[in-house]
């Protein structure tokens, strides 16, 4: 995994009520990543946040954090 995905992992078991049970899955393609955080439905809201707001930041975040890498890396957010 690359820092940017540790971090939003990190992130994203900080935020919610049961980290034990939300984890992230990345998924390779051609020149990019997508990443699957999947969380309990108790839990989708504080990942997404008000307006969506989290859920930008934590893409933001992850794109700057792998930015040397040459890759789209993509966030996803599944119950």
């Amino acid at each position: 995994m690359e820092m940017g995905n540790e971090l939003i992992e990190y992130i994203a078991k900080s935020l919610v009520d049961n980290p034990d049970a939300s984890f992230l899955e990345g998924i390779l393609k051609v020149g990019s990543v997508s990443l699957i955080l999947k969380v309990v439905e108790s839990d989708i809201g504080k990942i997404i946040g008000r307006s969506g707001r989290v859920a930008k930041a934590a893409r933001t975040v992850l794109n700057v954090a792998n930015s040397m890498s040459q890759k789209q890396y993509n966030l996803d957010i599944l119950v």
